[in-house]
């Protein structure tokens, strides 16, 4: 079983943002970790509070919170951005 990663518009804009090698390793982190695998949940860490439903995974310095949709096998990226401000 397989996962799609999706992208919001704004995930988009804040991945261009970033620097070529970030681009990168972002990108192949969900081409090859999450999209292959059968359960993406052990990559990542389930938020709480206001963000409670959503997960986060971790590529070096930077952060994507996604949410997962069981339902159509779709991991949906949200926001990217540094960790020291990417939950605000």
């Amino acid at each position: 079983m397989t996962w799609s990663v999706e992208w919001d518009d704004a995930a988009v804009k804040e991945l261009r943002k970033l620097d070529k090698q970030a681009q990168k390793d972002i990108l192949r982190y969900f081409r090859e970790r999450i999209a292959t695998d059968d359960d993406p949940r052990r990559f990542g860490k389930q938020l709480s509070r206001e963000l409670a439903g959503l997960w986060r995974y971790r590529v070096h310095n930077y952060r994507m919170i996604c949410k997962i949709e069981d339902d159509t096998l779709v991991v949906l990226i949200l926001r990217i951005g540094h960790r020291k401000d990417v939950y605000d």
